[in-house]
Order: structure tokens, then sequence, then C-alpha cells
């Protein structure tokens, strides 16, 4: 299904690259979160949009949201990610692509990942679904548009 601005973002439950078990509610404690699916870790489109969230993460923090990014890769594939573009968030593993199906993240018969971000408020209200494949800075530059109108809580 496909998840779009207005609905309910679906509950879930991932390892982190630390093996931790985080789950959606974990995640929005603290205030609002940026959820990003990408496709590959260290491809050259992903690692593009990944250090576009760590190059922003301080102003996102300042307005009050964290930062999660999801893929179907491996805690190993992860960490590595992580430590090579020093990226300052959790990536979390969704290795049978559940999640991805919940979101609607996955096309081509299941097995590719989409390049969505969502924006979700503290009531689990998806405030912004950005999909683009090409603009990797894209994803960024429109959650920060949403969050300076002051819309989200």
């Amino acid at each position: 299904m496909t998840r779009t601005t207005g609905t309910t973002a679906p509950d879930f439950t991932l390892p982190d690259h630390n093996g931790r078990t985080v789950s959606l509610d974990q995640l929005l404690e603290n205030g609002p979160l940026v959820l990003f699916f990408y496709p590959k870790d260290d491809t050259p489109g992903c690692t593009r949009q990944a250090c576009s969230f760590r190059d922003n993460y301080e102003t996102l923090l300042g307005h009050g949201v964290s930062v999660a990014g999801v893929s179907r890769d491996s805690e190993e594939e992860h960490e590595s990610f992580i430590t090579k573009h020093q990226l300052p968030y959790p990536l979390l593993i969704d290795r049978d692509g559940e999640v991805h199906r919940q979101y609607g993240c996955l096309r081509m018969f299941g097995l590719l990942a989409r390049r969505i971000t969502f924006l979700i408020d503290t009531e689990k209200k998806i405030r912004l679904r950005h999909e683009n494949n090409f603009n990797m800075e894209s994803h960024v530059a429109h959650i920060l548009e949403v969050l300076e109108s002051g819309e989200v809580t």
C-alpha cells in the first residue's frame, strides 16, 4: 500500500546497525521523524542522499526532528556505511522488506526499493511523502520547506 500525506504511518520494529531493536514509537519519543527509504548502502545515489541528511542533520535537529534511514542491507553493511560517511543517525535493517511493503517503498515485483522520504509527526501522521530517484538533495529540501512552514509538531 502506498502511504500518502495525511495517512497514518504503519508501526514497525526493526533492528538498527548496532543490533538494537527500534520501534516507530521510540523514534518519535523526542519529536517528529524523518524516515527515509533507500535502495543500497554505499552506492552513488544512496551515498548522496544519506550524506545530504548528514550535512543537514544539525538543522533538522534544530527543528526538533530526528532522522533514520531504512534499507534491506545487513548490520555489517550499515555499520560500514555509517563509519565511512560519518552518518550521525541510525540505519534500520528491513531484510525481508516487510516495512518497505507497509510504506509502499518496493517496486519491480517487490525486489527493488524506491527512494522515498517521509516526515512523520508525533501523532504518527505522515506530513510529507517525497519520492525522487534522481535529485538526492530534494529529499532534505522538501523536508526543510515543511518544517520552516511551522506546520509540524
